[in-house]
Formats: C-alpha cells, sequence, structure tokens
C-alpha cells in the first residue's frame, strides 16, 4: 500500500521503517529540512540516533508526502497536530487517518480524534497507542500495541497492514478509552520520575502506578470510555512502560524535578516534546469543570506550574484522609 508518515521525530521514523520493511511504499514528511535530507541518508540523528533506517522517500511539502496515499500516519506532538492540519489541501479519497499522537489538546480540550474530526471532516479514522517506545520498536524489539476505530472494519484493516512478526497489534472500538489512556499515562510517567529522582523508590513507585491506573480509568469512563480498556495495552501496558523505561521523556522530566532541576531548564535542555507537561494542564482543567477526583494529577499539576515542592506534594498526597480502596 501506498504509506505516509507525517512527522520526523523517534517515533515517526520508527513506524516508517516498520511499514518499510513490512513491504509498503513509504513517504515520510519532516518539518526541517536537515531532518529530511537524513531521512533521505538512512538515517536520523535528531531524534533517533544510532538506528539504521531505510533510505526513505521524504519530503517537507506535507502535500506532496499525503498525494495518492492509502494509509497516513500522523506521528507529530498532540498540540502541533492542528496546525500541521491546517496545511493539508486534499485529502486523498478513501485515506485512512491513523493518529498516533497522546495527549489532548491544551486550547480546546479535545481528544485528537475530535481535532482530526474538526479539521478534516468525516473520515476514517483510528488512533494507535500501547507501549511502544520508538527506541525499541525501530530495532525491532517484540512490542504490542492497540489500533482503536469506531469503524471495525477500518481497525482491521490497519491491524492487518501495521503487524509484524515483532509488532503485533491488537484492536478495540473505544478511541475514546485508548485516547484517554495514552494521554493521561504520560502525566503519571512525570510523577514517576520524581520518585525515581529521589530514590528510585520501588514500594513507591508501585504504589503510585496502582493508584494512578484507578485514576485514570475514574476520569476516562466519566467522559465515556470503556473501564476494561484501562486493563489492556493502551491502559496498564502504556503506563507500566512510560513509568519504568529510560527510554521515558516524562519520566525523565519528572526524575530531574525530583533531583531538583526546574522545569524551564529540563525543557530548554530536551531535544524533543514531553507530552505530559501540556496535558497535565488540560487535565486538571478538566477535572475541576467536571468535578473528578484526581489528586495525582492536581500535585503534578501542582509541581509543574504552581511551583510547589516536590517534597510538599509528596507529603500532601500522603496525608490525605485514609479511605477504602477502590
Amino acid at each position: 500500500m501506498k504509506v505516509a508518515v507525517i512527522g520526523g521525530g523517534s517515533w515517526g521514523s520508527a513506524i516508517a521503517k516498520l511499514l518499510y520493511l513490512k513491504g509498503h511504499d513509504v513517504k515520510i514528511w519532516a518539518r526541517r529540512k536537515k531532518v529530511v535530507e537524513a531521512l533521505k541518508n538512512g538515517e536520523n540523528p535528531y531524534y533517533l540516533s544510532g538506528i539504521t533506517l531505510p533510505k526513505f522517500k521524504a519530503t517537507d511539502d506535507l502535500n506532496e508526502a499525503i498525494n495518492g496515499s492509502e494509509l497516513i500516519y500522523f506521528a507529530i506532538p498532540a498540540q502541533s497536530v492542528r496546525s500541521v492540519l491546517e496545511k493539508i489541501k486534499h485529502l486523498p479519497k478513501n485515506a485512512i487517518i491513523i493518529n498516533l499522537a497522546k495527549g489532548i489538546e491544551i486550547k480546546s480540550a479535545k481528544r485528537m480524534e475530535e481535532v482530526f474530526a474538526e479539521m478534516l471532516g468525516d473520515i476514517k479514522y483510528a488512533t494507535l497507542s500501547g507501549p511502544s517506545h520508538a527506541e525499541e520498536v525501530a530495532r525491532d524489539i517484540p512490542t504490542s500495541v492497540v489500533v482503536a476505530s469506531k469503524d471495525e472494519t477500518v481497525a482491521k484493516i490497519v491491524q492487518h497492514e501495521t503487524s509484524t512478526i515483532s509488532f503485533r497489534v491488537y484492536r478495540s472500538t473505544d478511541v475514546t478509552g485508548v485516547e484517554i489512556a495514552g494521554a493521561l499515562k504520560n502525566i503519571v510517567a512525570i510523577a514517576a520520575g520524581v520518585i525515581d529522582g529521589l530514590g528510585n523508590w520501588d514500594n513507591s513507585k508501585a504504589a503510585l502506578i496502582t493508584r494512578a491506573l484507578s485514576e485514570i480509568t475514574r476520569f476516562g469512563v466519566h467522559f465515556g470510555a470503556k473501564r476494561d480498556t484501562f486493563m489492556g495495552l493502551a491502559g496498564i501496558g502504556d503506563l507500566i512502560v512510560t513509568c519504568t523505561s529510560q527510554h521515558s521523556r516524562n519520566r525523565y522530566v519528572g526524575e530531574m524535578l525530583g533531583r531538583g532541576k526546574k522545569l524551564d531548564e529540563i525543557l530548554n535542555e530536551m531535544s524533543m516534546v514531553a507530552e505530559g507537561v501540556y496535558t497535565t494542564k488540560i487535565a486538571y482543567e478538566m477535572s475541576k469543570t467536571e468535578n473528578l477526583y484526581t489528586p495525582i494529577i492536581d500535585h503534578v499539576y501542582k509541581i509543574l506550574y504552581e511551583n510547589m515542592k516536590v517534597s510538599e506534594a509528596l507529603h500532601s498526597l500522603l496525608s490525605r484522609p485514609l479511605k477504602e480502596e477502590d
């Protein structure tokens, strides 16, 4: 199939390699010309250093990339999705759109499905999520993910065309649950990183992940998600890997905060986006508007945006009134 990958970052490069090796005719779009040239030469030292890539067809012309494509994978940060979609002049007829971003748009409080629908109208849409760090996918490490679409035929097509012997794709119809799980786990990863920065406390991290799963599930179900989704790859699976992996940018942000660094300083040092920093802001606002009980989200927000000390946040969380486990 003719495939376009929109985004020349680590995840875009990794998924493009996977699709190329599966036999698809792949073209990749990157915003910066130097990234385009690197991808043409079979490398991406800016976002996926040390990984050998195919010598891709690559361009910085978005409409050239998507022209004639049957599958279009969007591997760009959630907060950039709208601005990229605005540049599309014509969407190929019957093309399937696959979102890879894990976030909620700050200015609208909309999930990615809702942003794509607003910008592109009635499209064939799916979202792909789960425990899938680009660094490992690009090295052909066994990985399992889930693709969600309200149209099961679309989900089956994406499942078949994306699965390989080492990249197993399950399917779901719960787009809301898969997207909320993928977005909120990044907030928890920041909290997990804080624990690592304070002392790599195993007991604390296990408790965080467990209680965060309850919180994320409560949040998602409120907005119409299926509870079971959070027990799957997009939920507990992605939560575990993002909270524990050396590759997790969100966990890294938290670790540096735990060691005493300031947020601005951390973000200025990073070459890639930590989605959780932005998702925390909108998730906090949504939880207050909807009167949801989200103590972990609340405290990560206060650390990031109200300069609450990490030690104070930890004390505040642990000193809440005792309750029955839910």
